[in-house]
């Protein structure tokens, strides 16, 4: 791990402490049986804001080959996140209006879900990724990727190559990387001069305004707000031209960016949003302190009714076990103390125990089993909370029932 000493989108220096949330592994450093009996780093989690730009971010920087390159995560088990990117390729070509045979690149590509919509619609499609194994598997699949981190370098030999782009993608990526500043430059030297980059980010106004403190984790490096982004991209030789709300993740921004000289005008809601933002105080340490006393709230709500089903002798399990959960568990104090193990859909995390506690993850199967069943589910992939109890209606229709956890802690 290393610290940064100036912000990772203007490099002022003026940079300061808005809250901590402790130490964790990494998010999505799941352990296998054999290692589980194994102690993992620890690193802080520790929000800054710049002074200069207003950009929230964290400084303290984990090893990306650590973190994504035995990756476990995969958009194509959640039901919900297949539809959104398929709405979400019908948006872009619809504003595109991209003829059959146009090149698309997705930064960040997972296993090519949502380059999978684009190659049906007749464009060619390369995804970049730089998790081994699932890269390979998207590969397998008709999704070509190559298995690498996105920067200038890959930008200037994929050009060589006679690849040029009229549309890059990356999302849920553009939080990831520490260095911003060659992803951006990589896209610009990819794109012909009519071109678009559109990336797909957690708002920070959504994460303030509902107390999504769990998305903040070592993955996530940018916090992102419009003003911030602004200038940054003009710093690129590019402008952003849209910004857009969307309710992924809890609430996302999907932004537009072109070339300095490109088609697009710049729509209305990109200065709307920045005077939102200016409005809830986003620019003023004052409005971070007010988040990070709701957490505190959360935590000891959450905490009242876990202890209360636990003194009922009740067997409590999580449901998901996404990136995410890792600060929420750390952060509330739930252990195996507190959750007998957690149920996901995803046969990649199936069989393996989570970070640093330990806790087996288990097949969703294990609802209905009799000797297996628990009498509570604390719902950790709350953004998915309503799709999950209504698959599971007869868990409920047992006697069962859910927790949720955020944005407001719910017993249904």
């Amino acid at each position: 791990m290393r610290r940064r000493r100036d912000c990772r989108l203007c490099g002022s220096g003026r940079l300061r402490h808005l809250f901590s949330l402790g130490q964790t592994p990494p998010a999505n450093a799941f352990v296998t049986a054999e290692n589980r009996s194994q102690p993992q780093e620890h690193f802080p989690l520790d929000v800054h804001l710049c002074q200069e730009c207003r950009h929230v971010q964290l400084l303290d920087v984990v090893d990306p080959e650590l973190l994504f390159r035995n990756y476990v995560y995969v958009s194509s088990t959640s039901t919900v996140f297949v539809e959104h990117f398929r709405r979400y390729a019908r948006a872009v070509l619809d504003l595109l209006h991209l003829p059959p045979g146009c090149c698309v690149i997705e930064i960040g590509s997972n296993d090519g879900t949502c380059l999978q919509f684009f190659k049906e619609a007749g464009m060619r499609v390369l995804g970049i990724d730089p998790a081994l194994a699932i890269a390979a598997e998207a590969t397998r699949k008709g999704i070509e990727t190559v298995p690498e981190f996105f920067n200038l370098s890959l930008a200037q030999r994929l050009k060589a190559q006679d690849l040029q782009a009229h549309l890059v993608i990356a999302n849920n990526v553009f939080a990831h990387a520490d260095d911003l500043h060659t992803i951006v430059d990589g896209v610009s030297h990819l794109l012909k001069s009519d071109g678009l980059f559109v990336f797909e980010v957690s708002y920070l106004l959504d994460v303030v305004q509902k107390t999504l403190f769990d998305t903040i984790y070592h993955e996530h490096l940018s916090y992102h707000t419009v003003g911030p982004l602004i200038g940054f991209f003009e710093r690129h030789g590019m402008k952003l031209v849209d910004v857009i709300r969307v309710d992924s993740h809890g609430g996302s921004l999907r932004g537009l960016a072109q070339p300095k000289a490109g088609p697009l005008p710049v729509h209305p809601r990109v200065q709307e949003l920045v005077d939102l933002e200016a409005r809830f105080g986003l620019h003023d340490a004052a409005a971070y302190q007010d988040f990070f006393n709701n957490v505190q709230k959360r935590k000891q709500q959450l905490n009242e009714v876990l202890h209360r089903f636990k003194k009922q002798g009740k067997r409590i399990a999580g449901f998901g076990a996404p990136a995410k959960a890792t600060t929420l568990m750390y952060h509330f104090g739930l252990g195996p103390q507190s959750l007998d193990y957690i149920l996901d859909d995803s046969p990649w995390k199936q069989g393996l125990y989570t970070p640093g506690h330990h806790i087996p993850v288990v097949p969703t199967s294990w609802l209905y089993e009799d000797a297996r069943r628990p009498d509570a589910v604390l719902i950790l992939a709350w953004n998915f909370a309503k799709s999950i109890m209504k698959k599971h209606q007869a868990f409920k229709n047992d006697g069962g029932c859910f927790i949720v956890p955020l944005p407001d802690v719910e017993v249904h």
